[in-house]
Parts: structure tokens; C-alpha cells; sequence
């Protein structure tokens, strides 16, 4: 029989950690073994026989046929120390419970006197477990203030040990927290986890940028700034989990080639969701069920890596909503559900391929799952929040000259936050530049209403799902919240809402949260929580949140908000960057005023173009999904080349009529993607900024462009794009269905000799890429 999970708890870490001092050590194992004599399992002489019968085994189990001539004296009373060791071990873990074994520990402790003042500084707090170091932090805690002073080096270390074991290794986070967080924020996360491991990086920034909030903020945020009821599943539950059910062989799966590892994920999938929790686990999970009630959860991936500095993570793992409305039983089977999908994620290819990329694959990623209350109420059958979206504290686009950057950003939905950080269909949310709240990026109010919001994700608590709905269907004329959100759209102009008389086809009613912004301290408050973050974290941020209008038919309503997430804000390297003021005309293939950052692509060698035309002339969606993978394909084959993308409508889109449906893991060694609309390709995209798939371009310092060919200012050459020798098959010799699709353009057979250079100047707003002669590689000196 093997040791039972008793000596994998902390407590027996306790004792592990005093291998430092022997004889306390040899005082706990004397008393383990009077509890075994006490209470009848064996006598003292039984025990001593035993160890001597285990030891002699043990002699032969090495070769020996004489024990008492080959082995010295010391030698042999060694063995017997070590076998009486383990076999006390063994026989206590296996006869009681943990509750004995910690009172024998603390006795050992009090009878030495361990909980003297030398003792607190004399242990090694990195080998302690959490239980000990809480108890020695409490300890100093207590003390009056002259005689806490000479522990507070050791304060600090126990802070920072607990930190680095329960929330984030990454020194950097490590370096901000450790400034922040009291002992009463490390306890309570101690109480809301399951396992032993680390709470991963998404809980990490959440609870970070809530103490910070509390601490330093203006009166006003302190009292409106919350955070969810939360509950961790540490990091390691995860193994524990692959272990139990037999999972372990995918664990390499992150060494595997890429089509390799996308043609296995479905397989994945299947095994982690048929799998079980361990016994322990799955009662913790039910209890959690038990707390909550029938509120809705949410189940989000909380990876070790996600969050950090330079590596964002952002939409690599999945996240999943539990309604939570059926049966006790069909609840804990859906939650436990949501829990493997999530450790299914962290195989995905995206997340694998971006790993790579990252030069991260060797790091032990493991992923923790941070569970929540879903933030909303309800309305009719379905519940969702007054308000949610993404913030940055540096806005990287600027619609008009008088934005300030450094005031910060929003993405500003009605519903659940999903719709405002990924690229959804023909729907888009109001954008929001904090230092002119109200100014629109469209100033049409035709064009307004078509950039509007039309749709709402909502969980809808009769069907039990979480569910996309047109925001026709919870227009209520006598919500209070109505006309905070929207606004009236009559004979060409925009009005408030000021009477409950709404059409009842509401066809006349666009979402712009234009009274929200205008009414309550929302726009402010959010523009000063983030500059607080991000000098304290001493870099750009951005937060995920929901908002909630507390007493929307005063005449001064205030505004409650909820940090959902908050990490440092994923930023490009911007260089200064000016095209030559004399380029000529048939120089420039593209050119555009949509620039959202600045920089340069120099040498591009090839240009990989899919044309409007034949893109949306693909007769079925495995066509499509052929295409996407071809793309996949070239991206790998041109790792070593500078190329970029160009082509219809939305990169990266969730809607394949839209544009082309690729993930980050299809194109991450491109250094642009280029975004065609107008004159018959469709709608101008709406800038991407804020996404997910936002957050990937930039880490990957692949730049974003939107041509829109109506522009008067536009160039497009399209000889240069349709008329240049395709290079698909001499790459891909199994795609010639596509070559009426995808382009691989080499720019030398265009113009032999040239390459192509991409600047694009932010503060004039252009961007142009032209021609232009590579510069000859140094020779050496002879």
C-alpha cells in the first residue's frame, strides 16, 4: 500500500521543511509512533521486530547473503533509522486522519518552543508550507509595533513565498504585488482555493488591480469598484486531473509539428470531456455549486503564463458560461464540463503555436481556473449586464486629431463582455475615447446607426444557454436603463429617450450610450481607474468589466463597476517612421488613411493576396475552410520571409462572409495584415483594436490596415495584385483550386530587383508601401 493523499497535504510539508532540525523531527515521528501504540494497531516490541524483518529484506534486496560480516555496525543502525522512519510513516498515514497528524506536529513544535521569536526568523520560509508561514505571519502580525519592527524583513519574505506558491511566479508581477497585498488578501485566497498550486495569471490581475484600487484611488472609485464572488481551482488540479483519467500521453503534444497538432485536437476534446474529477474535487466543486445558488457562472481559463508582461494569452484558452439552471445533478455535470473544456484548451493550436512563437513551450504551463458569479440581472427570461467591455489606459486609435492618447480607451457593449473582445459578425460596439467621451468615430448619424450594436449576448435562463439575441427583444420602453443605453433615431437625426412612447418595432431605436457617458461619472471614473493602474503597474493596462447604474431615475445617478481581469496592455513597438517625400506614382501599390499605429516593414518579399472575388465566390464553407488551412500552410513555408496579407473585409473574423476566418496560429510570421472594403468587397471593417485577435498582432508586431478603396485618398494598384505571376503552386502544388483565390505575389516578379516597403506614419495618418531598390549587403574587407 502506498502513502495516501495524507503526505501529499502542506501539513506534511511541515514536516518534510524541518529536515533542518533533527531532533525535532526524530520528537513528531516518536510521538507518531505512541499514537500507533496508544491506540492498539501494534506494540512497541511488534514495531521493532518489524523494522528489523523490513531491514534485513531490505539487505538482501542489495546483495547482501551475509548482513551481520558485510555490513559495519553504523552502517546497519542507518538502515534501521530509515526503515523505522518509513514504516512509521507508512502506518500512521494509513490509520489516521489529518487532523491527528497536525496536533502532533504542533505539539512537537510547542514543546521546543518553536513559536519562540528565533524560531520565526530561523526557518526556511521557500521550503515551509502555506499553512505554517499564514500561522508565522499572523504571529508578527500581532506583535506590538516595537517588537514587530525586527520581523518585518521576515514579514515581507513570508509575503512574497505566498504570493509566489498561490498566485503568479513571474518576477515582474511578483515585484508589484508584493507592494500591495495584505495578509488578509492572501487568507482569503487561500480559502477560496481548491488544490495547492497557483491561481494563474487572469486571478492574479484581478486581484492585484482591486487592492490597488482600494488603497490609492479617489473616494468614489474606492466605494464603486468591486470584484465577483470568485472561487480558484489551483493549477496543479489540473495534473491531477490528466493523471486520473489517463491523460498524461498528450502532455507532449506541444512538441508535435503543427498539422499534427490541429488534426489531434478533436481527439483531445473527446477524451478530456469524457473524463472524471477525483472524489475529493468533485465534492469541493459541489459545494461551490451549493454556495451560488442558481446565479449563473462563468468558467474561465486562468493559465500560469496568461496576463503577463509581453504575453498576454488573450483568447488562447477557452472560457465557458454555466446557466446554471437545470437540476443539481445536470448543473454539476455541466460545470465539471466546462472545467475539462478548459483544460482541453490548453492544447489548442493557437495556444500551442503561440507558445512557440513566444519561445514558451519548455515553460510547465499549466492552467487554473477561475470560477465566478457572472455579473447582470435579469430582464425577462434572460440575464446579462447593464454595460460591459474592455479598457486601455493608451488609446491606439485615434479617429480624430484632438483624441488624447494616454487618456484611454473603451469597447462599450450592452450584454454579457463577449461581444467587445472578439471580432464578431456585422455587429460592432461603441468605441469610446475617454478624453472626449461623446465624440463618435463616425459623425453621420446614418453612419452611427450603422455602426451600431445590434445584437446582444445574454444567457437565457429558460433554455438553460448562453445565447446571442437581437436587441429588438429586450427593448422595455419602462426600463429605466433604456435611456442611458440608446438613443432615438427619427428623420435623420439622433434624440435622446425621453418618454416610454417607443415604437413597438423599436427599429427606431440604436444603441450608442451616449447618456451613460453625457449622465454619470462613468466616462470619468473609468479614465482615472486606469491612469491609477498603470502608474502602479508601471506600464499600459487593460481591464475587462462590467457597469451597473445604480440609481438610474435620480437626476445624478452613480455608477458601480466590477474588474473582471486587468494585465499590463499588449503594446507594439512604435518607431518614428516617414515615407520619402518625392515617391512617385508608380511607385506606391497601396496606400491608406486608416492608420491606427506607426512603424515600417522594410524588404517585403512576397505579398500573400486574397482576392474579393474570389474569395466570395467559394461555393461551399469547406472551400473556405481549404483556404484558410493553404494560408496556415504559407505561413509556415515563408517562417524566414518577410510577406504580409492582404484581402477582403475582416481578418480573423468569427463569420467566414464577412472575411477570411483564420486564427492567430495561421498567421503569426506575417508582418501586416492589409483589410480591403469598398467598392463591392463590403462595409468598412470596424477597427479591430481592443480584440483579442488585436492583442495577437500586436505582441507578434504584425501591423493592422483597413483600405477602404472609396476612400478619395486610396491607392490600390490592381495590376500589381491580379496581374503578377501567382507563385501558389510553386509552394503548394495540391492548391490549384485556388489559384482564382490566393495570390502569392513575389514582388521581384513584378519589378525584378525590388522590394517592398511598408511605412506607416501615425501622426500624419498614412500609410504607404512602395517600391523601392534593397540596400546591397555590407562586404567584408579583404
Amino acid at each position: 500500500m502506498t502513502l495516501p493523499s495524507l503526505f501529499a497535504d502542506p501539513t506534511y510539508r511541515i514536516f518534510m521543511a524541518l529536515a533542518q532540525y533533527p531532533i525535532l523531527q526524530t520528537r513528531i515521528r516518536a510521538r507518531m509512533r505512541q499514537e500507533l501504540f496508544d491506540r492498539g494497531l501494534m506494540t512497541p516490541n511488534q514495531f521493532k521486530e518489524l523494522v528489523r524483518e523490513q531491514a534485513i529484506a531490505s539487505q538482501g534486496r542489495e546483495g547482501l547473503t551475509d548482513p551481520f560480516s558485510e555490513e559495519p555496525e553504523d552502517v546497519w543502525r542507518e538502515r534501521l533509522d530509515q526503515v523505522r522512519d518509513t514504516l512509521t510513516d507508512l502506518y500512521f498515514a494509513n490509520n489516521f486522519g489529518y487532523e491527528l497528524f497536525e496536533e502532533v506536529v504542533r505539539q512537537a513544535l510547542e514543546e521546543r518552543g518553536a513559536a519562540s521569536e528565533d524560531w520565526l526568523i530561523s526557518m526556511n520560509a521557500e521550503l515551509a508550507p502555506q499553512e505554517l508561514l499564514v500561522d508565522q505571519a499572523v504571529a508578527i502580525s500581532r506583535m506590538p509595533p516595537e517588537a514587530r519592527a525586527r520581523y518585518e524583513p521576515r514579514l515581507q519574505e513570508i509575503k512574497v513565498v505566498l504570493i509566489r506558491s498561490m498566485i503568479s511566479d513571474q518576477l515582474a508581477y511578483i515585484k508589484i504585488a508584493k507592494k500591495w497585498f495584505t495578509l488578509s488578501d492572501l487568507v482569503d485566497i487561500r480559502e477560496r482555493k481548491i488544490g495547492k498550486g497557483r491561481v494563474g495569471g487572469k486571478a492574479a490581475g484581478m486581484l492585484l488591480a482591486k487592492r490597488i484600487l482600494t488603497e490609492i484611488a479617489d473616494e468614489d472609485v474606492k466605494r464603486s469598484v468591486r470584484i465577483p464572488e470568485s472561487y480558484f481551482l489551483a493549477a496543479d488540479v489540473m495534473y491531477g486531473y490528466m493523471a486520473y483519467n489517463d491523460l498524461m500521453h498528450w502532455a507532449e503534444q506541444k512538441y508535435k509539428p503543427p498539422e499534427q497538432i490541429r488534426s489531434e485536437y478533436l481527439q483531445i476534446q473527446k477524451e478530456y470531456l469524457a473524463g472524471q474529477f477525483p472524489p475529493d474535487i468533485l465534492d469541493n466543486l459541489q459545494n461551490i455549486l451549493h454556495k451560488v445558488g442558481k446565479k449563473p457562472l462563468i468558467v474561465r481559463s486562468s493559465s500560469l503564463l496568461e496576463d503577463n508582461f509581453g504575453t498576454s494569452f488573450a483568447g488562447k484558452y477557452d472560457s465557458f458560461f454555466c446557466p446554471n439552471q437545470d437540476t443539481p445533478e445536470e448543473n454539476l455535470k455541466d460545470f465539471t464540463r466546462a472545467i475539462a473544456a478548459v483544460y482541453a484548451s490548453a492544447l489548442k493550436p493557437d495556444a500551442l503555436l503561440y507558445r512557440r512563437k513566444k519561445d514558451l513551450l519548455d515553460y510547465d504551463e499549466r492552467i487554473a481556473v477561475l470560477i465566478q458569479e457572472v455579473e447582470g440581472e435579469q430582464t425577462g427570461d434572460y440575464y446579462f449586464p447593464q454595460a460591459a467591455g474592455v479598457a486601455f489606459s493608451r488609446n491606439l486609435y485615434r479617429w480624430s486629431p484632438q483624441i488624447q492618447r494616454d487618456a484611454g480607451f473603451l469597447r462599450l457593449v450592452w450584454g454579457l463582455g463577449t461581444r467587445a473582445v472578439d471580432r464578431v459578425g456585422n455587429d460592432y460596439p461603441r468605441l469610446v475615447a475617454l478624453s472626449h467621451p461623446l465624440l463618435h468615430s463616425h459623425a453621420e448619424p446614418r453612419a452611427i446607426v450603422g455602426y451600431s450594436q445590434k445584437y446582444l449576448d445574454v444567457i437565457d435562463l429558460k433554455a438553460n444557454k448562453f445565447r446571442h439575441i437581437p436587441a429588438s427583444e429586450v427593448i422595455d420602453p419602462h426600463n429605466p436603463i433604456l435611456r442611458y443605453v440608446a438613443h432615438l433615431y427619427q428623420d435623420g437625426y439622433l434624440a435622446p429617450i425621453r418618454s416610454n412612447l417607443v415604437k413597438d418595432k423599436h427599429g427606431d431605436v440604436v444603441v450608442t450610450f451616449d447618456e451613460m457617458l453625457r449622465r454619470t461619472p462613468f466616462a470619468d471614473r473609468m479614465k482615472r481607474i486606469l491612469q491609477f493602474l498603470e502608474q502602479n503597474y508601471e506600464s499600459p493596462v487593460d481591464l475587462e468589466f462590467t457597469a451597473r447604474i445604480l440609481n438610474p431615475s435620480t437626476a445624478s445617478p452613480d455608477v458601480e463597476l466590477t474588474i473582471l481581469q486587468c494585465r499590463p496592455q499588449s503594446q507594439l513597438q512604435e518607431t518614428v517612421a516617414q515615407a520619402p517625400a518625392n515617391l512617385r506614382k508608380e511607385q506606391v501599390l497601396f496606400a491608406t488613411k486608416r492608420v491606427l499605429l506607426y512603424g515600417r516593414v522594410d524588404d517585403i518579399r512576397y505579398v500573400l493576396f486574397v482576392s474579393p472575388e474570389g474569395y466570395f465566390s467559394l461555393p461551399t464553407p469547406s472551400a473556405r475552410h481549404f483556404l484558410s488551412r493553404a494560408i496556415s500552410r504559407l505561413n509556415a513555408l515563408l517562417e524566414k520571409e518577410t510577406y504580409i496579407c492582404v484581402g477582403p473585409g475582416r481578418w480573423g473574423t468569427a463569420n467566414p462572409d464577412l472575411g477570411v476566418r483564420i486564427g492567430y496560429g495561421d498567421i503569426f510570421h506575417t508582418r501586416a495584415l492589409v483589410e480591403l472594403s469598398g467598392a463591392g468587397v463590403g462595409t468598412a471593417p470596424e477597427p479591430s483594436f481592443g480584440t483579442h485577435f488585436f492583442q495577437d498582432l500586436i505582441e507578434s508586431h504584425i501591423y493592422p490596415l483597413a483600405v477602404y478603396l472609396d476612400d478619395p485618398d486610396a491607392v490600390f494598384k490592381r495590376p500589381f495584385f491580379y496581374k503578377t505571376r501567382n507563385r501558389l503552386l510553386d509552394f503548394l502544388p495540391d492548391a490549384a483550386e485556388l489559384l482564382d483565390c490566393l495570390r502569392l505575389i513575389d514582388v521581384q516578379d513584378y519589378k525584378p530587383g525590388r522590394r517592398l516597403d511598408l511605412v506607416m506614419d501615425g501622426e500624419e495618418g498614412r500609410a504607404v508601401a512602395y517600391l523601392t531598390t534593397p540596400e546591397p549587403e555590407p562586404q567584408e574587407a579583404v
